[in-house]
């Protein structure tokens, strides 16, 4: 089968929260992960993870480099292929295109369930006034 390119971005905010959306919709409907995505025909990486980052999120980030790639099964063949990068930007995130629209939990529950939880820090999720969201920060 063939292989998926795809894009994740590693955001952290001014004290090292973790970005981190709720997908919306399949295969991942439900779960929490990196903002990310498919890649667009003809479009690099680096393009495609500020333009899925600006979808899902509404945050304008400048990519610094590549920290990673992961491999995952994609339902129906194939596989995804995504390349993640460290990137760095600034605002409030609101969610958008995949990103669940439902209310945010607080940040030690968020960091459980997504498993992203580091040891000996705190963490905390911050809503938009402007619209409940699942896109959340944590550490």
């Amino acid at each position: 089968m063939a292989d998926i390119p795809c894009v994740g971005a590693v955001v952290f905010d001014d004290t090292n929260r973790l970005l981190l959306v709720k997908r919306a919709n399949p295969p991942a409907q439900g779960m929490w992960s990196l903002p990310g995505g498919r890649l667009e025909v003809g479009e690099t990486a680096e393009q495609g993870v500020v333009r899925e980052v600006r979808e899902e999120t509404g945050l304008l980030i400048e990519v610094e480099r590549e920290v990673g790639t992961v491999h995952r099964t994609a339902p129906g063949g194939g596989t995804y292929v995504i390349r993640d990068f460290l990137c760095t930007g600034s605002g409030e995130p609101v969610a958008g295109d995949d990103a669940c629209r439902s209310p945010v939990r607080d940040g030690e529950s968020t960091a459980r369930d997504a498993h992203q939880r580091r040891p000996g820090r705190s963490s905390r999720g911050l809503e938009s006034a402007s619209r409940r969201s699942t896109v959340t920060r944590c550490c």
